[in-house]
């Protein structure tokens, strides 16, 4: 069975964000850069001098094995590098056409 990861991060951690998935083997992805966001632990980020910063967001559909390799390498990397830079979220694909 398939998933999606859904990785969002600060955009000062793009090269850590990219190792882990070069790390989990994942080869295929969509990423999505400079885009906004407010979280409670991570705070605003819209690219403003009053709210600094971006996110990317990377979208990987995998199988169960890897997602599971995904999410535990992001769990290592948010205690390396702190829970505000980085965050992964887990989806059931349906249908892949």
């Amino acid at each position: 069975m398939h998933k999606m990861v859904v990785i969002v991060y600060n955009e000062a951690v793009d090269a850590e964000a990219m190792e882990a998935l070069s790390a989990c083997a994942v080869t295929n992805y969509t990423k999505i850069a400079a885009v906004y966001g407010k979280g409670d632990a991570s705070g605003t980020h819209l690219g403003t001098d009053i709210w600094p910063g971006l996110n990317n967001i990377l979208y990987v559909v995998c199988e169960d094995i890897q997602a599971q390799k995904i999410l535990d390498y992001i769990r290592q990397l948010r205690k390396k590098i702190g829970a505000e830079g980085i965050k992964a979220f887990l989806l059931p694909v349906e249908e892949i056409t």
